[in-house]
């Protein structure tokens, strides 16, 4: 009967209300703008990882590789739009 229950997947939902919680905890207990921010991007960060190895099961398959490879193109192409456009809109380098 225990194989049969989700432990991992209940486990990773317990952990996932843990981080929304303390992303939470940022704006009631009023923290630095720095501190907030560093909080909230590790909290995200770890969400998004959380997601995907237990939810969506990125290491459970055979090309596993291939999966991941492609989560690193999309992260290199995401961060390489957002500093393009904080280049060009925000601090006027374009």
């Amino acid at each position: 009967m225990s194989e049969l229950f989700p432990l991992k997947q209940v486990m990773g939902f317990i952990f996932s209300l843990v981080l929304t919680a303390v992303a939470l905890g940022v704006y009631f207990f009023d923290m630095s703008f720095t501190v907030g921010l560093t909080v909230l991007l590790v909290t995200a960060f770890i969400q998004a990882g959380l997601q995907l190895v237990v939810f969506m099961h990125a290491g459970e398959t055979e090309d596993k590789a291939a999966i991941y490879t492609n989560i690193y193109y999309g992260v290199i192409i995401a961060l390489i739009t957002i500093f393009g456009t904080l280049l060009a809109m925000v601090w006027d380098m374009g």
